[in-house]
């Protein structure tokens, strides 16, 4: 199957091509709209365009109580070199801030309301006024989208594999996804906004594209389960998971999620998972790779996820290993859950979670009272699973409110585990920076002399503009490298290294 271009390659591209170009897209009627912000953007030589703003709702936490908050989401294609403005409706600006802040974008106010900044490479952004990260403006500037059918009429009309979903709104139950069929393209454009998802259920090549919405109530705006060669690519989502596939590349995709267990993009028991250039703001983790799960079955191998924007309004940028097989064998036939403890039937079956990278992901932070849940990055290992191999590589974590940067245990959670992990070991952090307050201390922590943490290796940990390694200026000779990071170190870790 031809794939899609990588979002970093998409970038690319685009700084490669002269011309300036705009593309905006009219909100349908019907779709839920936010007027809190005037956006508008325009190339150097051109004249403003309106980019309309839609309301999206997001979890906040006060003490334990969730309530929803709405924000604004607005988005547009361009090539070359634009200048954004953005007018606040509701107050002035006395700061603004613009998110991820190695994207380098900064706003110039030109009055008491009115802030611009120019973007020359498409990105995904978080224009914050006041310090007020409840009600952003969550901008998405995409590339112009080399996949829209209308760039070649006659190809569309004969084109029988295409399934062209027209700007528009769309009005589907939760319960009745759009059902993809292989061999089949569903391009969602710019301008539709679809009250469901479309769910890829046993199929095969099978492409999602566009720029358009797929928002339902509270299922999966796109959800791919025992399939395998997918792509999707550019399209504004609830959650959009993973289960018991192969060969999926999820590119460019945004996903804003509001109520419980409102994770964001979940793998499950797949394997040669690519997610490039996603924007994830959830109400529960960003991010997860699990084993067995959900009724789906196995490990989960040769996964990336790159070039991407990663928030937890609640729990985990990235979750990594906390579901699996345990020591019971499903019946694969009908999946049946829970698992069976008739010994009749019981048999021993290992899940591996291994190969897997993250690199060049800003995280914005993390709220999250329960100490079990805590750890922008963590592996957290039970149900007998084995979590191997894992890199993360060029990370900015940016100010942690209640929770701590990284939590790497082999545990026994009661509530979600029927056992502790087997082991974790061959794990790598390269390049990880973390600016802000201070957090929580991180743990690091094997479970007994059988479950042990072993091969965990920092290279180039910067916290605060401190870098800590192992011969570090300044530390105590009696001091724990661990402790210059405020990192707890239990027993059962070995081979723990910061260089």
């Amino acid at each position: 199957m031809k794939k899609l271009l990588s979002f970093s390659t998409m970038l690319l591209c685009t700084s490669m091509v002269a011309q300036n170009m705009v593309q905006t897209y009219p909100a349908p009627e019907g779709a839920p709209m936010k007027d809190d912000y005037l956006v508008e953007v325009r190339t150097p030589e051109g004249e403003w365009q309106k980019v309309d703003t839609y309301m999206v709702l997001v979890d906040e936490v006060t003490g334990v109580s969730h309530h929803n908050e709405e924000a604004s989401m607005a988005y547009f294609d361009f090539e070359g070199q634009v200048e954004v403005r953005v007018t606040c409706r509701e107050q002035e600006i006395r700061e603004s801030r613009i998110r991820p802040l190695s994207s380098g974008v900064v706003g110039k106010s030109i009055d008491s309301q009115t802030l611009t900044f120019l973007l020359e490479a498409p990105c995904n952004l978080s224009v914050e006024i006041n310090g007020d990260i409840y009600h952003n403006l969550h901008l998405f500037a995409n590339p112009i989208d080399p996949n829209n059918p209308l760039l070649d009429k006659k190809r569309m009309k004969r084109d029988k594999s295409l399934v062209y979903i027209a700007p528009g709104y769309y009005n589907r139950d939760d319960k009745d996804p759009i059902r993809a069929e292989s061999g089949k393209t569903y391009y969602v454009a710019g301008g539709a906004y679809i009250h469901g998802g479309i769910l890829i259920d046993g199929a095969e090549n099978v492409k999602v594209l566009g720029r358009g919405i797929l928002r339902p109530t509270r299922e999966a705006g796109v959800r791919v389960s025992r399939s395998k060669h997918v792509e999707v690519e550019g399209v504004i989502v609830t959650q959009c998971p993973v289960g018991e596939s192969d060969d999926v590349t999820i590119c460019n995709v945004k996903s804003i999620t509001n109520y419980g267990w409102g994770d964001g993009m979940n793998i499950f028991a797949s394997s040669n998972i690519l997610f490039d250039g996603v924007f994830c703001r959830n109400s529960d983790d960003c991010t997860t790779v699990y084993a067995t799960r959900m009724g789906y079955v196995g490990s989960a191998r040769n996964i990336t996820i790159q070039n991407s924007v990663l928030w937890a309004d609640v729990a985990h940028a990235v979750e990594i290993g906390l579901h699996g097989a345990a020591s019971y064998e499903v019946d694969v036939k009908s999946r049946n859950l829970p698992y069976t403890q008739d010994p009749a039937v019981v048999t021993q079956r290992i899940d591996t979670i291994e190969n897997l990278r993250y690199r060049n992901l800003d995280i914005f932070g993390q709220l999250e009272r329960q100490v079990d849940y805590q750890g922008c990055l963590a592996i957290t290992c039970g149900d007998n699973n084995v979590v191997r191999d894992v890199v993360f590589e060029d990370i900015r974590i940016d100010d942690i409110r209640i929770g701590q940067m990284l939590t790497i245990r082999i545990l026994h959670n009661q509530k979600y585990c029927q056992q502790p992990g087997l082991c974790i070991e061959d794990i790598t952090f390269r390049n990880l920076t973390y600016t802000g307050r201070p957090p929580e201390h991180s743990i690091i922590a094997g479970f007994n002399e059988q479950r042990k943490v072993r091969g965990i290796t920092f290279e180039n940990l910067v916290i605060n503009g401190t870098r800590i390694s192992d011969d570090m200026p300044g530390k105590p000779k009696w001091y724990k490298t661990a402790d210059m990071a405020r990192f707890f170190v239990g027993d059962h870790v070995e081979n723990l290294v910061f260089k």
